[in-house]
């Protein structure tokens, strides 16, 4: 995988409780570029369960939603 296979983006909801910004969602956004069509399917099971091992997924559970989005490109 080079560079140019993943892009990658991350978007923060955030809403004023008590005159401070708190973060209260995060969507980080995948984009594999050229995958074959005979590997997606793993692609996309690894994908349904890797933020349980991610630290920063597992470290903002319960106080932040974090999800994530896959897309082939």
């Amino acid at each position: 995988m080079t560079r140019d296979t993943l892009r990658t983006e991350a978007v923060g909801e955030i809403e004023l409780e008590d005159k401070t910004l708190v973060i209260k969602r995060i969507v980080a956004r995948y984009e594999l570029v050229g995958i074959p069509e005979d590997t997606r399917e793993e692609v996309e099971r690894v994908h349904d369960f890797h933020a349980r091992f991610c630290p920063v997924a597992r470290s903002l559970a319960g106080g932040i939603d974090v999800s994530t989005e896959l897309k082939f490109v």
